[in-house]
């Protein structure tokens, strides 16, 4: 993402840009005069190319006309040599999404697992600074000039470092943003991204993939879109459906002539229904099932094509990956420091062999799942085929990532078990990352 604006503070007025330096001024990352600079100006380019669109009053999501070809963040720019160092703009948003994790989502975790809902100001906070529009470019109100699946793995990363419930109630409206700049054509553009990118309160939304069958397969959902007419009936189950109660719009996936595609779904629409499904981990996200019976959409509502849908998958599964990452980082740092300062006979817990070399494991495992997620990320920036690694991604989040937090938890040995520590909600929301489908889109 290009920095190069120019226009003074005085000059933005209600500018989105002011959102950001309004709401999360508070972080310290933002208190660095070269950051805070950079934000403001990368935040004002979208916001002066954008801002009509987000004015749009209300979610009622009125049908209109495109102007033609659909708008796209444009391709990363090539490097001349391979490097996973992230660009001097991506350490700028990897250390704002930082700051958030540790100042506002780290605190406000425990409660949110508790109480199964994702406090309003930890949302507003993340919205206000943009992190839900990482993939939706300036020209469509976002804050995106490149498309960037590092940029995405990298926030991922961060957020789920300071709780992975809240990094997933947090973006899975910006999945739903996501897929909507990235497949939609220009009337879908132009009818449902406004009010996720407006300034007062903006949509929300989920990505229903996931499925309550055993053996879920998102290439052969059960879920089916059949034709008839000008619209599509839809019939089907989407189970672990973020924040489904509040969403504004949905897009889930089905069969549509046979074939997997994804396809939008407007709350109040007849037939469709939600209900709580909590689960052992995401607590914060407040997991609920969908149900669809019949609901009738219009066939406009079909978004992207078959290999659009493919490509969503995977970069969900490497999104998962990611927060993975993020975890588990969180229980290396929360165990090098504990079995340090934790003295059993006389010296610290980390003395004994057996916990040292777990430690050394955990850190291993964690930096070995980084480097790939990094490494498909950028092939996926570079208009390259990444389906191996990310495969090779999702089978190490299922393999390690939960071992990872089961470690967590035992190297604490009593204290792991109860919620003085986090190490047990780690260990839950680990869980997840290799077996769910969708919610996050990179």
């Amino acid at each position: 993402m290009s920095l190069h604006g120019k226009t003074s503070i005085a000059d933005r007025g209600q500018a989105f840009g002011m959102r950001l330096i309004t709401m999360a001024g508070g972080l310290e990352a933002l208190k660095n005069p070269v950051l805070r600079g950079r934000v403001e100006k990368v935040l004002y380019r979208s916001a002066k190319s954008g801002f009509k669109a987000q004015t749009v009053a209300g979610k009622a999501f009125a049908k209109k006309s495109g102007s033609g070809s659909p708008t796209r963040a444009a391709s990363t720019k090539p490097r001349r040599e391979f490097d996973l160092s992230p660009t001097e703009d991506q350490q700028m948003i990897q250390e704002a999404a930082r700051e958030l994790a540790t100042e506002v989502l780290r605190p406000a975790a425990a409660g949110a697992d508790t109480e199964r809902r994702a406090p309003a100001q930890v949302l507003e906070r993340a919205a206000a600074m943009g992190m839900t529009l990482l993939s939706v470019p300036a020209e469509l109100g976002g804050v995106a000039e490149e498309r960037s699946a590092i940029t995405g793995v990298l926030v991922i990363e961060e957020l789920a470092r300071g709780d992975m419930g809240l990094a997933v109630a947090i973006m899975a409206s910006g999945a739903v943003a996501n897929a909507l700049a990235n497949y939609g054509d220009s009337d879908q553009q132009a009818t449902f991204l406004p009010p996720f990118t407006q300034e007062q309160e903006p949509a929300t939304g989920a990505l229903a993939i996931q499925e309550p069958q055993p053996l879920f397969d998102p290439l052969a959902p059960s879920t089916t879109a059949q034709r008839d007419g000008d619209h599509l009936v839809l019939d089907g189950v989407k189970s672990l459906v973020p924040g489904a109660e509040n969403a504004d719009l949905f897009i889930v996936s089905a069969l549509v002539d046979d074939e997997p595609r994804l396809v939008i779904v407007e709350p109040g629409t007849d037939g469709l229904s939600v209900s709580p499904d909590p689960a052992m981990g995401l607590r914060a996200a407040r997991t609920t099932t969908l149900e669809l019976r019949a609901v009738r959409v219009p066939a406009g509502h079909l978004l992207g094509t078959t290999q659009d849908h493919l490509d969503a998958v995977r970069r969900a599964r490497l999104a998962w990956a990611a927060a993975a990452v993020g975890t588990g980082q969180a229980v290396l740092d929360h165990l090098k420091t504990y079995t340090v300062e934790r003295k059993a006979f006389g010296e610290p817990i980390a003395y004994r062999q057996a916990v040292a070399f777990t430690v050394a494991n955990i850190a291993i495992e964690v930096d070995a799942l980084r480097l790939v997620v990094w490494r498909a990320a950028a092939l996926l920036d570079e208009d390259k085929d990444a389906s191996a690694l990310i495969a090779q991604a999702r089978a190490l989040a299922a393999r390690h990532a939960a071992q990872i937090g089961s470690d967590g938890v035992q190297l604490l040995g009593g204290h792991g078990f109860v919620k003085e520590f986090d190490n047990e909600r780690w260990f839950r929301d680990l869980r997840a990352t290799g077996v769910l489908e969708g919610m996050l889109l990179v």
